[in-house]
């Protein structure tokens, strides 16, 4: 029999100028003062001031925490807990891409219930309260704002996740005027690395489901016909928007019907040598979608179509996921990254770590697989 236990963020708002409505919703919630989590970057792009500037002229206080690192080392998420706890919050705003708001889920758990980063590590650990909390994605590519998952990087190197629907935000706002700056590399990474979430969502072993495929399906028809439109027009307002939409359709649809082998092996890239997610994903995903094919080629066939194969096979629906990584203008090897081929087999041990996302592949990951895996993406 069918069992399904669907969770998401229960308000998603999209639209031109979506971040206007911050004030109205922090006084919705009863917050007086909050903590606006950003990195660096976004800080000297200058999309964070206006925000800061919206948030005061309302009356607020705002205390801001710009310290997000690309795949957060746990001492970043406990700096921001220490500093933000001194001054006193009572509300979270995330704003940035996948790290930012994965370290603001945090803090707005850890600020409301104080217990040891480690603790919490696996699934369903977090148990406790959070403060109010609200989401603001500036690439279209995690689909953070719609999950239950934190992912940072521990002291060793390794990639670890919280997963709980606790970091589930109150409120995620979608506004592709923050998306119109992004540079074509990261447009083209962060929308690759949600493809290979709406995918991996609709190929995983455990857990797919009715709602987590038509929520792959749509997302995989939005980034498909759009990312190549960005990619030749980053300023298309309502492509980026449909990029927006399927970012967080996939972040859905992954949060449901969990990721699988691409993750695994993308997070030691993260970990070793700081490779950006997306990046890292995208590296990744066609080396294993042609290893999955022993297992997943009936999903591939349905999925042609929605991604303009020419034909409904899995040859096909490789061959069009092939032609739009293509048009990406991103690197395509490890080498181009100035990885060397000799940590590779260190990369294959690290990713058979990631059990918790291994399980969900199709097919199952040796080693000796992972390690071929890594040679073809070298």
């Amino acid at each position: 029999m069918l069992e399904l236990n669907f969770a998401t963020t229960a308000r998603i708002v999209l639209r031109d100028g979506a971040l206007d409505a911050l004030p109205e919703i922090f006084g919705e919630f009863g917050v007086k003062h909050v903590a606006l989590i950003t990195d660096p970057g976004l800080v000297k792009a200058g999309l964070v001031a206006p925000v800061e500037k919206s948030l005061k002229a309302a009356g607020l206080a705002v205390t801001l925490y710009d310290g997000v690192q690309a795949d957060p080392p746990t001492r970043i998420v406990l700096a921001a807990v220490d500093d933000l706890r001194a001054a006193g919050v009572d509300g979270v705003l995330g704003l940035g891409g996948g790290s930012a708001m994965d370290v603001a889920k945090l803090v707005a758990y850890l600020l409301k219930t104080p217990e040891p980063l480690e603790k919490i590590y696996g699934v369903d650990l977090a148990k406790g309260a959070r403060l109010p909390l609200v989401l603001a994605p500036t690439t279209a590519g995690t689909g953070s704002e719609v999950t239950p998952i934190s992912i940072v990087t521990t002291e060793t190197d390794e990639k670890k996740g919280v997963v709980s629907r606790r970091l589930l935000p109150d409120v995620a706002l979608l506004d592709p005027n923050l998306t119109l700056g992004l540079p074509a590399p990261v447009t083209a990474a962060t929308g690759v690395d949600a493809m290979v979430h709406a995918i991996e969502a609709y190929t995983s072993k455990r857990l797919k489901n009715p709602l987590s495929d038509v929520l792959a399906r749509q997302a995989l028809a939005l980034l498909s016909k759009n990312l190549p439109v960005v990619m030749k027009d980053g300023k298309d307002k309502d492509a980026r928007g449909q990029m927006l939409l399927g970012s967080c359709l996939a972040g859905m649809a992954f949060a449901n019907a969990p990721v699988a082998a691409v993750h695994a092996l993308a997070y030691p890239l993260g970990g070793h040598f700081h490779v950006p997610h997306g990046l890292s994903n995208a590296l990744m995903l066609l080396p294993v979608l042609r290893f999955n094919l022993a297992g997943a080629a009936p999903l591939y066939a349905e999925l042609s179509e929605v991604v303009g194969g020419e034909e409904k096979s899995a040859e096909g629906f490789f061959k069009a996921i092939e032609r739009i990584v293509g048009v990406c203008d991103m690197p395509k090897k490890l080498h181009e990254l100035q990885i060397p081929r000799d940590i590779l087999p260190k990369l294959a041990e690290d990713a058979m770590k990631q059990t918790r996302l291994l399980v969900n592949n199709p097919v199952e990951v040796t080693e000796p697989d992972a390690l071929r895996l890594y040679e073809e993406a070298f």
